[in-house]
C-alpha cells in the first residue's frame, strides 16, 4: 500500500475543496489517500505550490513513500520551516532548516 498524507494548517478554503477532491478529509485539514499514484501526487503538489507561492499563508505538509529517502519516507513541505529526514547512526531523525537574522538560509 502506497499511502499519501497531506495536513493542512491556516490555509484558504481553495486548499480544501482542492484536497477534498483528490482525497478523504479524514479529520480537518488532514487529507490521506492509500492509492495515489506518483503522477497525480506530484500534479497535486503543484496545484498545491502554485497557489501558494501566489498567496502564501499557512502550512501544507505531504508525506508519501519513497524509496530514494531517508526512512523510505518522502516529505515536502510549504510554508513551515522546511524540513528533511537524516539518519544518524541509525536513528531517524527530523533536520528543520530555519533562515537567519539576515534572510540568508
Amino acid at each position: 500500500m502506497s499511502l499519501t498524507l497531506v495536513v493542512t494548517r491556516d490555509v484558504t478554503a481553495r486548499y480544501r475543496g482542492f484536497l477534498a477532491s483528490v482525497m478523504p478529509e479524514i479529520a480537518p485539514g488532514v487529507y490521506v489517500s492509500t492509492d495515489m499514484t506518483k503522477g497525480v501526487r506530484d500534479r497535486v503538489w503543484l496545484v498545491v505550490t502554485d497557489w501558494w507561492e501566489s498567496a502564501p499563508g499557512g502550512s501544507v505538509v505531504m508525506a508519501y513513500p519513497d524509496a530514494a529517502s531517508t526512512g523510505r519516507l518522502g516529505v515536502r513541505v510549504l510554508g513551515v520551516p522546511p524540513v528533511e529526514l537524516a539518519s544518524v547512526d541509525g536513528v531517524r531523525l527530523v533536520v528543520r532548516r530555519f533562515a537567519e537574522a539576515d534572510g540568508n538560509a
